[in-house]
């Protein structure tokens, strides 16, 4: 199969794009530049030179294809105003760029990777694929963005695309620089004296088994279908939790107030750089105290054979890539 991908060079895409090569399947991957791409180039990649701007480029990408994945985003909280352009730009306008280009070129079979995101806070409740975000109250810039980019989505299938819908939960693995993987490495760090947020839902899937779902997707997903691809439902307490136990550490013995938090947030670009946030740390706490996103999988693993490891042995599998943890542990 001759692939083309976006988001190549990110968590989630250079784990798609291993996985593709490792099956057989060419892969023409979105790049930035030469260097940018150099891993890919040495997975057996062809780069495709542009960003999600270049319409030209993504043509180019998509020409002769018999499937794309559109995997590319800027996944940022707490972000200042100042940067919201960009990350639309990214988010929406790449969407729309590269989805409304597969259309064009009629390929075969498009996969859009979501978020669980797009649902927003589900207030304490496990939805599945069904459900609809109120398109208001949204609690960060990206949830927004990543809504608006969903609804783009959807309406270009409407239009004709095929395209199948992937909706990961709280992505974590080796090397993520993502807020969950900041704060676990943190922790590990033992730069953590308190947990924050510790009561923030999500669903955590290892990033592996995010790309095998997204390639089942590809081969099994049905057309105009979204599928949620978890792991483990849990807060954030559970996963600093867990992952003491997996590290042979103590975990934070209390939590930091949220009320502290608010009163910190006129000092955002400095306490954001002690807490290994953003800036913005009013839009943090909207985003995460006593939010949830919480999505079930059933679907995927009843449609799709997905079959996503548990919590602890993800952080296991994790801790042992980045060798912080030895195999027989």
């Amino acid at each position: 199969m001759k692939v083309f991908l976006t988001g190549a060079t990110g968590f989630i895409g250079s784990h798609v794009a291993r996985k593709l090569r490792e099956r057989g399947d060419e892969v023409l991957a979105l790049a930035r530049s030469p260097g940018k791409g150099a891993a890919l180039t040495e997975l057996g990649c062809e780069l495709i030179s542009g960003e999600l701007s270049d319409t030209a480029a993504i043509a180019t990408g998509l020409r002769d294809v018999d499937a794309a994945i559109h995997a590319a985003a800027v996944y940022e909280v707490g972000i200042p105003e100042s940067e919201h352009q960009s990350m639309y730009e990214a988010n929406v306008v790449g969407t729309e760029n590269v989805l409304r280009a597969a259309l064009e070129a009629k390929t075969p079979k498009v996969v859009y990777v979501s978020t669980v995101g797009a649902f927003g806070n589900t207030r304490g409740q496990v939805v599945d694929e069904s459900y609809e975000h109120l398109g208001s109250g949204f609690t960060s810039y990206y949830e927004q963005t990543k809504y608006e980019a969903h609804q783009i989505a959807k309406r270009l299938i409407g239009e004709g695309l095929p395209c199948v819908i992937i909706q990961p939960g709280g992505v974590y693995g080796p090397d993520d620089h993502s807020d969950i993987g900041t704060q676990m490495n943190q922790f590990l760090a033992g730069r953590m004296p308190l947990m924050v947020f510790p009561d923030l839902g999500m669903n955590l899937v290892h990033v592996d088994d995010v790309a095998d779902g997204i390639l089942l997707g590809l081969d099994k997903g049905k057309v105009g279908e979204a599928y949620v691809l978890g792991g483990q439902i849990a807060t954030m307490r559970e996963l600093i939790t867990t992952l003491a136990d997996v590290a042979g550490k103590r975990p934070p013995r209390g939590s930091l107030p949220t009320g502290l938090i608010k009163a910190m947030a006129p000092l955002g670009p400095v306490v954001g750089k002690v807490m290994g946030t953003g800036p913005n740390l009013r839009e943090l706490i909207s985003t995460g105290d006593g939010v949830t996103f919480w999505a079930k999988h059933d679907k995927a693993i009843a449609k799709l054979g997905y079959s996503p490891r548990g919590l602890e042995q993800g952080l296991r599998d994790t801790l042992v890539a980045e060798d912080r943890l030895p195999a027989s542990s």
